[in-house]
């Protein structure tokens, strides 16, 4: 009787650090609720400034997603590297669309952090202010910790 408690003891404790160490790793590679809180500070702003709050495309993300590992790989500097690439991805799903812009950002661990700073550097207000309707927010981790945003615009034209 002891050896069978000891053992279902045994394989609930595997078990729960089994799933302590999924959520963990969850945590630590999933930042949409971060990306989620950039948009909201970024849609905050854009309220305060009488302008229509950006609505998130999934499709957008992706291809913000893609460039936010690039750059936490070390496959691309931390640049707008490539930005005509995303451009014609979004072009071939979103036809019409006829403005863009980008806003990338790396080491800040807080959506305000990031969004502040984007603020204070007139190339990237303008973007956060500019005539867009849609957006895709992607952060990714480097292996050294370093986080890495990317903020696509889009008008769609419509």
């Amino acid at each position: 009787m002891q050896k069978t408690f000891l053992s279902l003891f045994s394989v609930i404790l595997l078990s729960f650090f089994c799933v302590a160490d999924a959520t963990a790793q969850k945590k630590s590679t999933d930042y949409s609720q971060l990306a989620t809180e950039v948009l909201q500070l970024v849609n905050k702003h854009r309220t305060e400034m009488k302008l229509p709050a950006l609505k998130m495309s999934p499709m957008i993300a992706k291809v913000a997603g893609t460039h936010s590992a690039n750059m936490a790989s070390g496959k691309v500097p931390f640049s707008h590297d490539g930005f005509d690439d995303r451009v014609a991805i979004i072009n071939k799903q979103i036809k019409g669309a006829n403005g863009w812009g980008e806003n990338v950002a790396e080491g800040p661990h807080t959506a305000k952090n990031v969004v502040d700073m984007w603020l204070r550097s007139p190339e990237h207000k303008k973007n956060i202010e500019g005539n867009y309707d849609l957006t895709g927010i992607a952060i990714a981790k480097s292996a050294d910790g370093t986080i890495y945003y990317t903020e696509l615009f889009v008008n769609s034209g419509k």
